[in-house]
C-alpha cells in the first residue's frame, strides 16, 4: 500500500519514509502499542504524519546503537593545545563558494576541537567570510563512524561531519556509490523552519543507473532532532555496512539506506567542517557575527577480526 501511495502521489524518499513509519505505527496499535506502548506510538505517528504533510523533523525512534562484535580503530579526543596535523589535514584552504576556507580557523582547547566562522577584514587570503574544515589522512570503509559535537548557532554557516569518496560526482569515478559516495552524517541548519534542533542526513552520487552523464544525484534522508544541538554536545553517527548505511542521532537509530547502485566499496574520508557560505546564505548577516562549532571526539569503529 505504502509503495502504490508513493507512485501515486510521487512522494520522495524522506516522504515514503515517514508513510511507511506511520502505517507501521498503525499496526502497532492495532497490536496493542508495540515494544513502546500506545501514547510513544501515537506521537511517533503524529510526527510521521507531520514529516509527511509539513517536512517538519521528528525524534528519533528506532533501535539502540549495539556495536557487539566491534572494536575501535580511531579515536581523537582533542587533548593538548594543537590539532595533531599527523592525523588531520586541511579542507577546502582558500576560496570556496562565497567564503574562504582556512587552517587558522581551526583551534584545540580544554579538550576540543574549535572551528570559527567570522567576517575577516585581514586574513591570510584577503578579506571575506572565513571557515575552515579538516579531513583524516587515513581513510577507511565500512564500521560506524561517530562524532560528539555542538553545531554553529548561525544561518550563514552550517556544521557538518561527512565522508566523501575519490570521485563521489564523477559517474566513471562513482558507479552510483559502489566506487565513491558523499555520505552527510551530519548538517545541520541552523533557523531553517521547522527544523530547531534538528540535523539531517544525506547522500550524494553520480552515475546511478549507469549514467554516464556528469550529474549528481542526491537523497535527503530526513530531518532528526537532537538534545539542543546549538549549545549541548550530542553524538551523530553511522554504520556502514555491506548492505546498507544506518544513521544515528545520541546512539539511537534515526532512518537507513541503500540508495545507489550499490554500497560504496571503496575507502572515504572522514571530514568535519563548518562549511563556506553560499552568497544567499550571507544576506542581512552582520560582519560582526562570530560562531563557533565544537567537536569533542571522532571515533571509528570496526568488525573485529
Amino acid at each position: 500500500m505504502v509503495e502504490l501511495i508513493s507512485r501515486t502521489l510521487g512522494l520522495v524518499f524522506r516522504e515514503q519514509w515517514a508513510l511507511q513509519n506511520f502505517f507501521d505505527g498503525l499496526m502497532d496499535l492495532f497490536r496493542g502499542g508495540g515494544a513502546r506502548g500506545i501514547a510513544a506510538t501515537f506521537v511517533m505517528m503524529m510526527q510521521m504524519f507531520n514529516m509527511l504533510v509539513t517536512g517538519e523533523a521528528v525524534d528519533a525512534w528506532g533501535p539502540e546503537l549495539d556495536l557487539t562484535g566491534y572494536e575501535i580503530v580511531f579515536e581523537d579526543e582533542f587533548e593538548g593545545d594543537s590539532l595533531n596535523m599527523d592525523l588531520w589535514q586541511t579542507r577546502s584552504e582558500g576560496p570556496s563558494r562565497s567564503g574562504i576556507g582556512s587552517l587558522e580557523q581551526i583551534s584545540v582547547s580544554d579538550g576540543a576541537l574549535k572551528i570559527t566562522g567570522e567576517y575577516r577584514e585581514e586574513g591570510p587570503y584577503g578579506a571575506g567570510w572565513y571557515a575552515g574544515g579538516i579531513g583524516l589522512k587515513e581513510w577507511y570503509t565500512r564500521g560506524y563512524f561517530e562524532i560528539k559535537m555542538i553545531c554553529a548557532p548561525s544561518k550563514a554557516f552550517w556544521s557538518a561531519f561527512w565522508l566523501q569518496g575519490n570521485g563521489s560526482y564523477k559517474p566513471e569515478t562513482s558507479k552510483g556509490g559502489i566506487g565513491a559516495v558523499e555520505i552527510d552524517v551530519c548538517e545541520a541548519f541552523y533557523g531553517r523552519p521547522g527544523q530547531d534542533n534538528a540535523y539531517t542526513p544525506a547522500m550524494h552520487l553520480s552515475g546511478l543507473n549507469g549514467s554516464t552523464e556528469d550529474t549528481i544525484y542526491s537523497r535527503n534522508l530526513g530531518s532528526f532532532r537532537g538534545n539542543n544541538i546549538y549549545s549541548e554536545y550530542n553524538t551523530y553517527g553511522m554504520m556502514w555496512t555491506e548492505e546498507e548505511y544506518i544513521f544515528y542521532v545520541n546512539g539511537v537509530e534515526t532512518v537507513r539506506t541503500d540508495f545507489g547502485d550499490g554500497i560504496c566499496e571503496n575507502p572515504e574520508e572522514v571530514i568535519i567542517s563548518l562549511e563556506i557560505p553560499h552568497a544567499v546564505n550571507l544576506e542581512g548577516v552582520s560582519k560582526d557575527e562570530v560562531v563557533d562549532m565544537y567537536v569533542d571526539y571522532v571515533r571509528i569503529y570496526q568488525l573485529a577480526e
